[in-house]
């Protein structure tokens, strides 16, 4: 009987952790969306802030220096 009671219980243990293992699994997957999501806007916006500054500075003339 002892013996009986103790497999139940390991059961259920492996039951719970086999749970507890799928929900961090899927907990997991939606995290690398959400990562993979803001990968993609933050390269987006570094693009378009690079685009901007560029866009923002002035053309600088070539010109002799006056001492020359």
């Amino acid at each position: 009987m002892i013996e009986e009671d103790r497999l139940t219980e390991v059961e259920i243990k492996l039951a719970e952790q086999e749970r507890l293992v799928e929900e961090l699994s899927t907990v997991l997957a939606e995290q690398w969306k959400t990562i993979d999501l803001m990968d993609k806007k933050l390269k987006a916006l570094t693009k378009r802030f690079l685009e901007l500054e560029e866009q923002s500075q002035p053309d600088i003339p070539v010109t002799r220096p006056p001492h020359w």
